[in-house]
């Protein structure tokens, strides 16, 4: 494809070797030629602030115009406490604001939870969805996507090295293609 779809892809941790950013590496090779997924930043962001909307934070304009030109969004994230954690929920708020200019508005998306844990992300990936509902970002619901296990996903090289779950997120980004394809704002 001579265009492919632009897709933000959000890390929920901000850890150096995050699993999460790990993997939404891995994701980014692994995506089909439809789409480009390029990880979009979140630590710089200052915590949001309704007073600061009138004059926002360069670096919450720099944000907002970046999830704004993308075709649709991913979310790659841990899973804090049954939550998102606290840097995911303030990018979400800060892409949100002002009240009726949200950068989100419309954008189709993708929620993949990842943990080393048995249920891989659950309580995150719900409570992320419930939040993109009030966006409205429609957000692929099948397949669902928690990776448990992710401490032991990679190989030396930063390749997730379980065929099967390789099988599966392959599955995952070509549905996502197919669901960006049909949602995605003309």
């Amino acid at each position: 494809m001579s265009n492919p779809r632009d897709v933000a892809v959000l890390v929920g941790s901000l850890r150096k070797d995050s699993f999460n950013l790990k993997l939404a590496k891995a994701l980014a090779a692994l995506a089909p030629p439809q789409l480009k997924l390029e990880i979009v930043e979140i630590r710089q962001l200052s915590l949001y602030n309704q007073d600061d909307d009138a004059n926002p934070p360069a670096e919450w304009v720099v944000f907002r115009d970046r999830v704004r030109r993308a075709d649709a969004v991913l979310f790659v994230t841990p899973e804090y406490n049954r939550s998102v954690p606290a840097a995911l929920k303030n990018a979400i708020d800060v892409g949100s604001r002002p009240y009726g200019h949200s950068a989100w508005d419309g954008k189709p998306g993708g929620v993949i939870s990842a943990s080393p844990g048995n249920i891989g992300g659950f309580g995150a990936n719900h409570h992320l969805r419930q939040s993109l509902v009030f966006l409205n970002v429609p957000v692929l619901q099948q397949p669902e996507a928690y990776i448990s296990g992710v401490d032991k996903l990679f190989d030396d090289h930063g390749n997730i090295a379980n065929e099967s779950t390789r099988g599966f997120l392959n599955k995952y980004l070509t549905t996502f293609a197919a669901w960006v394809e049909r949602n995605a704002p003309r």
